[in-house]
């Protein structure tokens, strides 16, 4: 066959016709082994022809109709692998590797997520082993598979190899392949199965645990940088046309830049992270849903972070954006609202921590629109968006674990309590009220739905069971509200007139309750201490009104004498976080809307089935699909190799 298109110098150029060809031969039906100079010239060109959609789909779509014949994909794959062991073996002294592993993971990126979510059905192929003439390379390959060489040199080149400007973009596209090829898992449904072919995925999970904890530690400390880095190198633009940005032109929106690993340890078992930097930078991000979700995953997963959480003294600067984003409850996500409730719950299982958040002392609350607050603890305000959330979901969300997780986060917190604000006392009697009045509606319906069905009517039975359950559902509820009022009754009340105060101001809403079996005990609890304090104020009434200054006062006072008797002690609810016993049907689908959102390329939608996907977001999608080759482009033969 002809000959090569010789090799230009650094520094020169290709001609646009000789990158459409190295391009073209790429995904042409002739295979090329591992040791032709083929790969060297594609891997060293430099990538900066601007080619349409239409063009990169026309690209994709021969790959993938040649890929099962030539095995292309598996070995840039394995040229990848190689190219990054060199550079790491050489220190990045040499410069011309990086661009051929750049170029290498570039390109297979592209090839690779088209292949992936052009699958049609459940038969992922992707054709990553190597034909067996090619024996020259068992040497390096030695036991393992393609998809097991790459992600290990691409997991070592991530945790050894620093970000620096000259290796940004590197980083950046590696990180992108990793994405793309364990986007796999999107094809498959909410529930993982025996079934499912997910080979970059599984190859990273069998990567040895010393290789995971060093990348994990690498990406965390590149988190707490959020530093740009400006990169040296230009980027590139193939396979884009002029008017799509390429994903390497949006790197400054990525969180990485060098930085000093203190107390930084290599054990696989002990991975040292400077957890004042990373406390301090989540509270800079908790406004980004990830954020949220890697708190989460620390506190859950990182009982040495957690107990460094609990004893840091300025607990506002991670507070104060969990309760902000729970404000603005209504452009939040519900699994946005759900992770910060979760990690609310997870930290108010100290006590230590809900004793102190009540010493922590707010000069102000400038988001909070409503009310403005002066000299408020941040206990008072963590009640306060509480609250807020309960009424909130029961008017939008009526999710029952979110209501759940809200009261039992109260319950603990309430024998803490100390000196809640007026208004926070004020929410908490007006939970009840709310609370209530739901129920009597919700039991004076079942009543009438009841007495309609004695005709005996499927329809009639089923919709008063229906209407049973969700008066359960309030009736479970109220008696959690009255667990909370009597927890700080029973355990705080000297600390916390307001409270007392507030009781007494709404007691009538309390009176309908006296005799239900389900609440009549926590009830006569709130009458003793109704009947102490009413029974003072009468003691030292005088004509006229009390002002609300002067009956704060006498509950002040009589508040000293207070000794609980009568009281009924129960025991003190103690609310604990457990994940579900399959909390990967939550959190995988979470985490690939959270990646999709975040990533800065679209996926198509069509191919999705791990999570819902609806129209507004189909209508984002940026890919074109099914397009078709037009004028034979890559049938030119202006230039021929030999394999």
């Amino acid at each position: 066959m002809g000959s090569v298109p010789s090799t230009p110098r650094r520094g020169g150029a290709y001609s646009p016709e000789t990158a459409e060809y190295l391009i073209g031969t790429f995904v042409g039906d002739t295979p090329f082994p591992l040791s032709s100079e083929f790969w060297q010239k594609l891997l060293e060109l430099p990538l900066n022809v601007q080619w349409s959609t239409q063009r990169v789909q026309q690209a994709c779509e021969l790959l993938a109709k040649n890929n099962c014949h030539t095995r292309h994909l598996a070995k840039i794959l394995f040229h990848l692998a190689c190219c990054l062991q060199e550079y790491m073996s050489s220190s990045g002294a040499l410069p011309l590797v990086y661009e051929k592993a750049f170029n290498a993971v570039y390109i297979s990126s592209i090839f690779l997520k088209h292949l992936i979510e052009s699958v049609h059905g459940e038969n992922i192929q992707l054709y990553l082993s190597l034909e067996d003439n090619e024996d020259v390379q068992k040497d390096v390959l030695r036991d393992q598979t393609i998809k097991n060489l790459v992600m290990r040199n691409v997991l070592s080149f991530i945790a050894s190899v620093e970000v620096s400007p000259d290796t940004f973009l590197l980083h950046l596209e590696l990180l992108n392949f990793m994405i793309i090829g364990m986007s796999t898992q999107l094809l498959c449904g909410p529930s993982p199965g025996p079934n499912d072919v997910n080979p970059f995925l599984d190859a990273a999970m069998a990567q040895d645990s010393s290789l995971v904890g060093a990348v994990v530690c690498r990406l965390l400390l590149n988190f707490m940088a959020r530093s740009n880095v400006p990169s040296n190198r230009a980027t590139y633009s193939i396979l884009y046309d002029g008017n799509q940005s390429s994903v390497l032109q949006r790197v400054g929106s990525a969180a990485v830049d060098r930085v000093d690993i203190e107390g930084n340890a290599h054990s696989a078992r002990h991975i040292k992270l400077p957890f004042a930097s990373l406390f301090d930078t989540l509270g800079i991000c908790l406004a980004d849903e990830a954020a949220v979700l890697l708190l989460y995953s620390l506190l859950q997963g990182n009982s040495a972070f957690l107990e460094y959480v609990l004893v840091r003294t300025d607990l506002d600067a991670l507070l104060m954006p969990i309760l902000e984003a729970l404000y603005n409850a209504p452009s939040r996500t519900a699994n946005q609202i759900y992770m910060l409730l979760i990690i609310l719950l997870i930290l108010s299982q100290d006590s230590s921590f809900n004793a102190s958040i009540h010493k922590l002392i707010l000069t102000g609350v400038p988001w909070y629109k409503e009310r403005l607050f002066h000299q408020t603890s941040l206990g008072s305000l963590m009640v306060i968006i509480l609250i807020r959330t309960v009424q909130y979901n029961l008017s939008k969300l009526r999710d029952v674990y979110l209501q759940t997780t809200c009261l039992a986060t109260l319950a603990n917190m309430a024998p803490h309590v100390h000196r809640l604000s007026a208004y926070a006392s004020q929410r908490l009697v007006s939970l009840f009220d709310m609370l209530s009045r739901k129920y009597n509606k919700l039991a004076e319906r079942r009543d009438n739905k009841l007495h309609i069905a004695k005709g005996n009517s499927v329809e009639g039975n089923n919709l008063v069971e229906d209407m049973s359950t969700e008066l359960h559902i309030y009736t479970d509820f109220l008696r959690l509200v009255l667990e909370i009022i009597n927890a700080i009754l029973t355990y705080a009340l000297p600390r916390n007139p307001e409270v007392v105060y507030a009781i007494m101001h709404r007691q009538e809403v309390f009176q309908p309750f006296k005799n239900h079996p389900r609440f009549n005990e926590l009830i006569d609890n709130i009458y003793t201490v109704l009947d102490f304090f009413n029974s003072r104020m009468d003691a030292q009434r005088e004509d006229g009104d009390w002002s609300v200054h002067e009956v704060l006062q006498v509950i002040i006072v009589n508040c000293r004498s207070w000794r609980g008797d009568g009281m009924k002690m129960f025991t003190q609810l103690r609310f604990t976080y457990e994940q579900e016993s399959h909390p990967e049907e939550f959190f995988i689908p979470y985490v690939w809307q959270l990646v999709l959102s975040h990533c800065g390329f679209s996926f198509n939608t069509g191919a999705i089935n791990l999570f819902p996907v609806d129209l507004q977001t189909e209508r984002l999608e940026n890919g074109v699909v099914g397009s078709t080759l037009q004028n034979g482009d890559f049938d030119k033969s202006e230039y021929q190799l030999d394999p």
